[in-house]
């Protein structure tokens, strides 16, 4: 029987990441449409159309899926997706930005609004909370593309602003109208980054102890599961301590 529970456990833990994947690969095709009938169906002459293929083959997307989304975006029956950033308090006055793809803003805002509601947080004002943070390009090597020294000075090379180097990753951090190009010359030199994005950095964290950590996680569990958000940032800080603890649980 023992041995038949862990297999049930196994299977149940292997349908989570699969139905987790399915979502993660619905979120990048729809970004990867949204591109393509932004500009050209070319990633190489659509600047966020290589953004988003790129993503996408870095989470190994299946090829099939990418030029299925692309494709989609030319045909006349595609969904005219729009979109919209959210921007709010969670608990312990986290603050906390949303960013959605949607084609029923009405739906997405109730949405969005129920889980900021739940978890002890308001929804405010675009603007709001955004002016805590600064909008960059984020690129993400895997620690094998060289040593930290090496990968600094092919991104100043390149023209990044910022280098984190630790254990696992080396991130280049890049004025947002510069990504792409710094992306590109970095691709050059490192070859094919595993993460490529615009992102919203925090300029100073929001401590929160263990309790609030769990409403924070939560409530940004609950806005990643939404099919019609893409992307959530916030500027809470946790300790490692707090952090081993919740991931464990």
């Amino acid at each position: 029987m023992a041995g038949h529970s862990q297999f049930k456990n196994i299977m149940h833990r292997k349908g989570r990441q699969d139905a987790v994947r399915s979502k993660m690969f619905s979120k990048l095709a729809r970004e990867i449409t949204v591109a393509a009938k932004s500009g050209l169906p070319d990633p190489e002459m659509n600047p966020r159309l290589r953004l988003a293929v790129n993503n996408a083959k870095s989470q190994s997307m299946p090829k099939d899926n990418i030029e299925r989304a692309i494709k989609k975006a030319a045909g006349g029956d595609s969904e005219n997706y729009e979109e919209v950033r959210y921007e709010g308090y969670g608990p312990a006055g986290v603050a906390v930005i949303v960013e959605a793809l949607t084609d029923n803003r009405n739906r997405t805002a109730s949405n969005v609004r129920s889980y900021f509601t739940k978890s002890g947080g308001s929804l405010g004002e675009t603007g709001s909370v955004s002016f805590m943070f600064d909008h960059v390009g984020e690129i993400v090597y895997p620690a094998s593309a060289g040593e930290p020294d090496a990968v600094l000075e092919a991104a100043i090379e390149a023209g990044g602003d910022d280098v984190i180097s630790d254990e696992e990753t080396h991130t280049i951090i890049t004025a947002f109208e510069d990504l792409g190009e710094v992306a590109a010359a970095l691709e050059e030199k490192l070859g094919q980054p595993t993460r490529v994005k615009a992102i919203w950095r925090p300029q100073t964290g929001a401590p929160v102890d263990e309790d609030k950590a769990q409403s924070v996680m939560r409530l940004i569990d609950n806005l990643d599961d939404d099919d019609d958000v893409q992307n959530v940032y916030a500027n809470y800080e946790v300790d490692e301590e707090t952090m081993a603890k919740l991931s464990a649980a």
